[in-house]
């Protein structure tokens, strides 16, 4: 087995990987939103119950996460758009 490496830029990894976490920023929310909650303890004690208003605190504070961090991978993906310089079109002329 030959022994090279394979090498890729480093400005392009980086896009690659902001790129992945773009996709797999829904997924996670998907995941806080609603598996999490299912977890929580429901039992008919009194006090193991989740008030509904720290429940609804938390779906508030997901959401408020995930509109940050989407702006922050916006923003990251821009900026790598913009070092990129402007695309060159193809003329077929």
């Amino acid at each position: 087995m030959p022994d090279t490496r394979l090498f890729l830029e480093r400005h392009s990894y980086r896009r690659r990987r902001i790129m992945d976490a773009v996709r797999m920023l829904p997924l996670l929310c998907t995941l806080l939103w609603l598996v999490l909650p299912t977890m929580w303890p429901n039992t008919a004690e009194e006090g193991a119950q989740t008030a509904l208003s720290v429940a609804i605190w938390y779906l508030f504070v997901v959401w408020i996460l995930a509109i940050t961090a989407s702006f922050a991978l916006w923003r990251r993906v821009r900026h790598h758009d913009e070092a990129d310089g402007p695309l060159e079109e193809a003329t077929d002329g």
